[in-house]
């Protein structure tokens, strides 16, 4: 993780225990890195007023007013709320990106991006399995 600290104490669990709470998909994505498939998250066309959570430890992490259609296929927002993400470098396609995770449970989330909207100019390109939605 990086410098930013969580709202909340830390939770850790054995990754044995976030295989049998998390839906294989989720679990794939949140602990093993993965990406789902872009254009299959519910989430991408998710327009009501509400809350976008770690799907793994329930941590607010975005609201609604700061998502927005990239065109890319999942879920993207231009602001995560204060101290909700961690990023670390991720090197693995032979080019640095910024990786995200949920800054309370060290879930991947998804990446981050300087091609997104005003006011930031950034891209949290979020896997929809990562998130739960909670409306308003």
């Amino acid at each position: 993780m990086n410098e930013n600290e969580p709202r909340e104490s830390k939770v850790e669990r054995p990754e044995t225990e976030w295989k049998q709470e998390l839906p294989p998909e989720t679990f794939a994505v949140m602990r093993q890195h993965g990406t789902e498939r872009a254009g299959t998250s519910p989430l991408n066309k998710e327009y009501r007023s509400g809350m976008y959570a770690c799907a793994a430890c329930g941590l607010p992490l975005f609201e609604s007013s700061t998502k927005f259609d990239s065109g890319t296929g999942w879920p993207s927002f231009f602001a995560p709320l204060p101290e909700a993400v961690a990023t670390t470098t991720d090197r693995t396609l032979g080019m640095a990106r910024t990786e995200v995770h949920c800054a309370r449970c060290g879930g991947h989330l998804g990446h981050v991006f300087p091609d997104g909207p005003r006011p930031t100019g950034e891209r949290y390109c979020m896997n929809g399995v990562a998130l739960k939605f909670e409306p308003k």
